[in-house]
């Protein structure tokens, strides 16, 4: 079910008429049942996978209050070991056997492993990750363990966030959910214009380029070098306007019914080197691996060059993270191997998130920070596109062959979506605010409003795109 859907329309109308009557409680029961129903809808069975590991850790949390440290230890592995053992089986079984296969066949042994249909559970990625966050932080004694099962099965089914993100952290999210919610003018009308804003990146920008994008990395060969520049430029566009677009829907939902989600996005397209990219990239899947993988390996302890490589294994496992395929081990080097790099240029120093710009010396530098960022991060997304490694270097190799061919009325695509997106971001950016078209004088306001509305309306897609994430 899709936020974009009108079957989702339907859905939250109905849930959240009988969500403002209920009392706290009876609200979570009803959020639980809903949030079992939309993931259902996809498929039924996997319900099972989610219950499952809600039961794990519930117990897990439950059985490491008052137990000795040893007992901790296990039950800790147990919760961790669980939960990724199904994401390992369900999202990483056939890649690994066919992986092992043509490692075989390389030194000369034929293998006939075995596979087998596998369909990939819908954000298995994302509430396996959550979950495992809360009995990590447990066993570290950040959190107290959650006593109630109600309050527990919400926090890892919440429907908002469960398939796609934020990746939420129990502190955040177990308070909201154990108080009284009160829904406000404010926040109905700050949460509809997230709505409205992830909607307008969704619809109109990564469903209207989506296309696009298919059929250029469907067949590199038979493109202009310009042609495949203008297709990375609009992937960039796609899984920005998808994904951010997806969690301000997601935020936006989440605030109406009197519930904060983090904010996953920061705009990250401004940003004037990678590292400052990725605190403003998934910050909650950046964030996680920051605090459960890359701090346990060493984080920036011990010998420089420790550093380094636990900046590159935690990339690494994030790049695998994301998709079953060498492909996104190779996006995840490239962007672990770019913050090592940088980490190094740096010389200890953490670079301000807004460079200053109070000089021609110092836009010069942003701008040239900016490019350099921008053109890495293309590269990186081909490989994250790309279904295989021929695909990639057949993009790559195919812009660097200067094969000429392309209008310039084909530009006018990227150039209005990133228009779009400018018009979006720009303001949210000089403000710090996602909701700064609520001070905005009401003329200005409703011309806005109805101007994105009017061009979702015109441009939508005749086909339901998935969201990409979904299918990682």
């Amino acid at each position: 079910m899709l936020f974009n859907s009108w079957e989702f329309l339907v859905f939250f109308a109905g849930i959240f008429g009988l969500y403002c009557t209920l009392a706290v409680r009876a609200q979570n029961v009803l959020l639980l049942l809903a949030s079992y129903v939309f993931y259902g809808w996809w498929d039924w069975r996997f319900l099972f996978l989610m219950l499952l590991s809600t039961v794990v850790d519930y117990t897990v949390g439950r059985m490491m209050d008052g137990a000795d440290d040893a007992k901790r230890k296990r039950l800790v592995w147990l919760s961790v070991g669980t939960n990724l053992t199904i994401l390992g089986f369900f999202k990483y079984f056939n890649f690994f056997i066919d992986s092992t296969a043509s490692a075989l066949a390389a030194v000369g042994f034929e293998a006939n492993l075995p596979t087998l249909s596998i369909i990939l559970p819908v954000g298995i990625s994302f509430y396996t990750f959550q979950t495992m966050a809360y009995t990590i932080d447990v066993y570290r004694k950040k959190m107290e363990p959650v006593r109630d099962p109600l309050l527990f099965a919400v926090y890892v089914s919440y429907f908002p966030q469960l398939v796609a993100g934020p990746i939420e952290r129990a502190q955040n999210l177990m308070p909201q959910f154990a108080q009284k919610r009160t829904i406000t003018s404010e926040k109905l009308a700050s949460g509809a214009l997230l709505v409205l804003i992830g909607l307008a990146r969704k619809v109109l920008i990564a469903d209207v380029v989506a296309s696009e994008v298919d059929a250029a990395f469907a067949n590199p060969d038979s493109m202009s070098s310009m042609m495949l520049v203008r297709a990375t430029i609009l992937f960039a566009l796609q899984i920005y306007g998808d994904f951010a677009g997806y969690s301000d829907m997601a935020r936006g939902i989440s605030r109406m019914m009197g519930i904060e989600l983090m904010r996953n996005f920061e705009h990250p397209y401004f940003s004037t080197n990678i590292t400052i990219f990725w605190r403003r990239w998934h910050i909650s899947l950046s964030s996680w691996l920051r605090d459960y993988l890359y701090i346990p390996l060493g984080g920036n302890r011990g010998p420089e060059w420790f550093v380094y490589r636990n900046l590159l294994l935690t990339m690494l496992l994030g790049g695998l993270w994301h998709g079953a395929a060498w492909t996104f081990v190779v996006w995840g080097a490239l962007h672990g191997g770019a913050l090592a790099l940088h980490k190094y240029s740096l010389k200890g120093k953490r670079p301000p998130m807004k460079p200053p710009l109070d000089s021609p010396a110092s836009i010069a530098k942003a701008a040239g920070g900016w490019a350099f960022t921008m053109a890495l991060v293309l590269l990186a997304w081909i490989f994250f596109r790309a279904p295989d490694f021929a695909t990639a270097f057949g993009v790559i190799s195919g812009i660097f062959e200067l094969r000429g061919g392309l209008s310039l009325g084909a530009w006018a695509l990227p150039i209005g979506m990133s228009a779009i997106v400018l018009f979006i971001d720009i303001p949210q950016y000089i403000t710090k605010d996602h909701t700064v078209m609520l001070r905005w004088h009401w003329v200005l306001r409703g011309l806005s409003y109805a101007g994105l509305i009017l061009l979702m309306v015109l441009m939508r897609s005749n086909q339901d795109v998935p969201i990409i994430y979904f299918q990682l």
